[in-house]
C-alpha cells in the first residue's frame, strides 16, 4: 500500500482495558511497523532555520482510539475482508514474549481465533476508516 494523505486515514485502536504502559507499547509497535510497511507514510526530513535536522514524520494525523477488546477482533475480520484496508493487529501474545524468537515460536503454535488482540492499526480510505472508528473515544 502507498499512503495518500488526501484519501487515506491512519488510526490505532487500543483495548480500553489495557494499562497505559502496555497501551503505549502497542501504539509504538504498530507505528514502527506502519513506517516500515507503508510507502509514503513518513515525509522527508526537515531543517530548522539554524540547520538542525528534524526527521520526517507521518504525513497525516495518527489518531489513537479506545475500544472494547471484542471490537478489535471485529475490526480485524472486517479489514481482512477488505483489500482497501491495511491492518496491523497486535496481540497480548506478542507483548508477553521476551524475544522475537519466542514470539515466532509461540505464534506459530497458536490458532488466530485464540490470539487475544490488544490493539489494531488501520490504514485505508477515509470514509471506510471513519465508518469503522468514528464512534470510538480518543485515547487520553
Amino acid at each position: 500500500m502507498n499512503f495518500d494523505a488526501n484519501t487515506h486515514r491512519c488510526t490505532i485502536v487500543i483495548d480500553q482495558q489495557l494499562p497505559a504502559g502496555l497501551a503505549m507499547n502497542a501504539a509504538s509497535v504498530i507505528g514502527i511497523s506502519f513506517g516500515k510497511l507503508i510507502g509514503n507514510l513518513v515525509g522527508p526530513d526537515q531543517q530548522s532555520q539554524d540547520g538542525v535536522n528534524y526527521p520526517g514524520v507521518i504525513y497525516a494525523p495518527l489518531t489513537v482510539l479506545l475500544a472494547d477488546g471484542n471490537y478489535l477482533r471485529e475490526l480485524q475480520q472486517i479489514s481482512g475482508a477488505d483489500n482497501e484496508i491495511f491492518s496491523m493487529p497486535f496481540s497480548a501474545l506478542a507483548q508477553s514474549c521476551k524475544t522475537y524468537e519466542e514470539y515466532g515460536e509461540r505464534i506459530a503454535d497458536a490458532h488466530s481465533d485464540q490470539i487475544e488482540l490488544v490493539a489494531i492499526g488501520l490504514i485505508g480510505p477515509k470514509k471506510k476508516i471513519t465508518r469503522l472508528t468514528g464512534n470510538l473515544k480518543l485515547y487520553r
